[in-house]
């Protein structure tokens, strides 16, 4: 950890808990900065709140009163879940206090350098993929962000042999002011999140910031499939290295003749490739990008794309039983995610889907039935799915209780040789706390198969 003085006797404010608002707090307060934490979670419902208080921090709970910005903070660090448009931050705005997110925090203090992933889709899988290539090349990797740790923790305890890996959201973006990634990586960009970022435009700039402080010494791997990213990794000041299932690019990853290449070097064979799916064959390409800039061995990256089955919940492969193979995709919670789970297989498929209904159709998914046999609902959406499965001409529809139910339906309905794949095309939160808790029900109700 750097020994940075930036913020002795700072008055600095922690807007919002969660982990990155205590992984702040608590840096700040080992930095030497007088730190208030706000939460909008009473004290008696915040644990975390009140392990603050006992080490000293002053903890305000309940809600947010905009009169707290009197107190004269010289910084805020915010919670990448609370929006600009938050009253509570716009008022700071006007009166000129910086905010940053806890990403910025940890890059001031890290000794280690990081490679940065975002993108509308992939940025899970691409960051869990460079982790296991780096640690198969012997490279000291540490996992932080959206699906480890949270940096500002792991940052204190890098040293500059390691390197921090970390998954990036729009929302941690909009908050940084110096952040420079020796690696940054743009998977693609899609419309999203706009009830944070209004526009389009606002959103594609906020994932542009990662590459914002970037210099000619540093890397941007960019999608050289999609015009956007493309575009954003031509302005960007770092060495653009575009990645492409379609195109030959001299510097960068591509695939050519059922090979991938990274330039000029020939890496793997396709089929060779573990992980399903033409979107994981684009987020393949950007890890091997970033390993081989890393000086990772090709030995070590075919050793992880040989073994690699993909991140849990996300078209995560299960097992085999009596010639079906088991599918998890229960992180498919949108229907651009069920597309691309569905174009992943060419035998043919019993679909599990539904979940909570917030009041879309679901017709966009007929030209991506043309491989389904049965589909298997349940859920509040049941009854859409099964009228858009009647319409793709799906003899055979079926509606469960449950996921738990819907596996042992599926595999009766089923034959040696067919996929057997949940990927609900909605939210989970009108049966299961969350998509984990969805698809491990479903992986627990394969092994009962056993």
């Amino acid at each position: 950890m750097r020994d940075i003085k930036d913020y002795v006797h700072k008055k600095v404010l922690v807007l919002g808990l969660a982990k990155s608002g205590v992984g702040a707090a608590n840096l700040l307060h080992r930095l030497g900065a007088f730190v208030t934490v706000n939460d909008n979670k009473p004290l008696s419902e915040n644990p975390e709140a009140q392990g603050l208080l006992e080490q000293g921090i002053t903890v305000i709970c309940g809600s947010h009163p905009v009169e707290l910005l009197d107190d004269g903070f010289e910084l805020i660090v915010k919670n990448p879940g609370i929006p600009y448009h938050n009253e509570m931050i716009q008022a700071a705005i006007e009166k000129g206090i910086p905010i940053i997110t806890e990403v910025e925090l940890a890059y001031q203090i890290s000794e280690a350098p990081f490679i940065a992933i975002t993108g509308t889709n992939g940025k899970t899988t691409t960051t869990t993929l460079i982790f296991e290539m780096l640690k198969a090349g012997n490279k000291a990797p540490l996992i932080a962000g959206n699906i480890g740790t949270v940096a500002s923790e792991v940052a204190q305890q890098a040293t500059s042999e390691n390197t921090i890996v970390i998954e990036l959201s729009s929302f941690q973006l909009m908050g940084i002011t110096t952040f420079k990634p020796r690696i940054a990586i743009l998977t693609n960009l899609y419309e999203a999140h706009l009830d944070y970022h209004g526009t389009k435009g606002e959103y594609w700039s906020a994932k542009a910031n990662i590459t914002k402080y970037q210099t000619e010494e540093d890397y941007f791997i960019v999608n050289g499939d999609q015009e956007s990213t493309f575009e954003i990794g031509q302005k960007s000041k770092a060495d653009c290295v575009p990645f492409s299932t379609r195109e030959f690019q001299s510097n960068g990853a591509y695939v050519l003749d059922d090979y991938l290449y990274f330039k000029d070097e020939k890496i793997i064979e396709i089929s060779d490739i573990v992980l399903p799916g033409a979107h994981n064959l684009e987020n393949i390409l950007s890890a091997v990008a970033a390993a081989k800039l890393t000086n990772v061995s090709n030995e070590a990256i075919v050793e992880v794309l040989t073994t690699f089955t993909g991140v849990k919940h996300r078209l995560q492969y299960i097992g085999e039983i009596e010639g079906r193979k088991f599918y998890n995709d229960s992180k498919a919670t949108n229907i651009l995610a069920t597309e691309k789970a569905l174009t992943a297989f060419k035998t043919p498929i019993v679909l599990l889907a539904g979940g909570l209904d917030r009041g879309n159709g679901f017709d966009e998914l007929i030209p991506f039935l043309h491989n389904v046999k049965t589909v298997v609902t349940f859920g509040q959406t049941a009854p859409k799915i099964e009228e858009v499965a009647q319409k793709a001409g799906i003899k055979t529809i079926l509606r469960v209780d449950n996921v738990e139910k819907a596996v042992p339906v599926a595999f009766t309905h089923s034959n040696a040789g067919d996929v057997i794949l949940l990927s609900p095309a909605c939210a989970s939160w009108d049966q299961y706390k969350t998509f984990e808790v969805r698809g491990d029900i479903f992986i627990n109700a394969v092994h009962k198969l056993k």
